[in-house]
């Protein structure tokens, strides 16, 4: 196993969970700043105002994305498996 395997393999890793993390991460930002605009633009401060449609737009994103990032993750996890009888030199 060469230093430029090892680097290689936590690059497509780390390049992997950003991809995975990326879609839920956005759209809890977008849907947060837009609730957080709407509360400076009433007053409004409910606690639950900020959780509740985060938690919903979240579960929401990971439902319609789930079988994208699945299948990401199976790339990933096939491309490692076929790396590992070059791993036995």
């Amino acid at each position: 196993m060469s230093q430029e395997f090892i680097m290689h393999l936590f690059r497509e890793a780390f390049f992997t969970m950003l991809l995975l993390s990326a879609p839920v991460l956005l759209v809890s930002l977008v849907v947060g700043l837009l609730i957080s605009v709407f509360q400076a633009a009433t007053s409004v401060q409910e606690f639950t105002l900020t959780f509740v449609p985060k938690l919903v737009a979240v579960a929401a994103i990971i439902v319609i994305m789930l079988p994208w990032m699945i299948d990401l993750m199976v790339a990933f996890t096939t491309n490692l498996f076929t790396q590992i009888p070059s791993l036995v030199k």
